[in-house]
């Protein structure tokens, strides 16, 4: 029998979607990585939301790992819930949040008939910023070095622009310059060092370790320069303020 359809407006029976006593679940969608580091990653920064946040929170993942949406949601219903918020664990608006979160979403309402909400992306906002601005001090780069602002990257020209506006208001709001690069498309690392001086902090715009900072990791040996650690546990409220604003606006309780 096909489930609810995923939705981001109030339904019939928000009122009582949840175990008895208990919010609505949490599911941070992420995108999946072969690294193992990775996996755990997620299912670390879930688990602290999930104990900061008083929820039940979990992992899932869109590829290369398990569990995928699908699995989390049925597990979700074997444990008594009927809804729960997917917050997609992306900092842009690209392929896999406009095509491959809704598909998953769709797949795992229908084959478990769980009520699901999806909250918006991390996105490059401004409590992005304040994350990165957390990871610079928490790793005591001094204001006057510059940056490598270090993301993925996508065939989607306005998912890169989002992440180079994202390194010019991170450059305001500190004394040396910012540039961003990406791991799957131009500008390369190699085309933005030039614009850079000695040393210079790499940044990654990750949320967990994956192949694809390996490269990084390299460069960070080469030069003798600060290698960064991914955003990790320090989305843990980010990824909790997604999560209310959905149900706020879905008027799931």
């Amino acid at each position: 029998m096909p489930g609810q359809r995923p939705t981001t407006e109030p339904s019939a029976n928000a009122g009582g979607s949840s175990v008895p006593g208990a919010p609505p679940a949490l599911v941070g969608l992420a995108h999946g990585s072969r690294h193992a580091d990775g996996t755990r990653a997620v299912e670390q920064l879930m688990t602290l939301a999930g104990t900061t946040g008083d929820v039940d929170a979990r992992a899932a993942f869109l590829d290369l790992a398990e569990p995928d949406l699908a699995t989390t949601a049925a597990a979700l219903v074997a444990t008594g819930h009927h809804s729960a918020v997917v917050v997609p664990l992306l900092f842009t608006v690209a392929f896999h949040a406009t095509v491959d979160v809704p598909e998953a979403v769709a797949e795992a309402a229908a084959s478990t008939g769980l009520e699901l909400v999806v909250a918006d992306i991390l996105g490059t906002g401004e409590d992005t910023l304040d994350l990165l601005r957390t990871s610079l001090a928490s790793a005591v780069v001094p204001d006057d070095h510059d940056v490598l602002l270090y993301a993925v990257g996508s065939s989607n020209a306005a998912a890169n622009d989002a992440v180079h506006d994202l390194a010019a208001r991170l450059e305001r709001r500190r004394g040396g310059r910012v540039r961003a690069a990406f791991a799957t498309t131009d500008p390369r690392t190699a085309a933005v060092l030039p614009e850079l001086g000695d040393p210079v902090a790499l940044l990654p715009l990750f949320l967990s370790p994956g192949l694809l900072l390996a490269p990084l990791a390299t460069l960070a040996r080469e030069r003798g320069w600060s290698l960064l650690p991914p955003l990790g546990d320090l989305a843990a409220p980010m990824v909790l303020r997604r999560y209310a604003q959905a149900r706020q606006r879905s008027g799931l309780r």
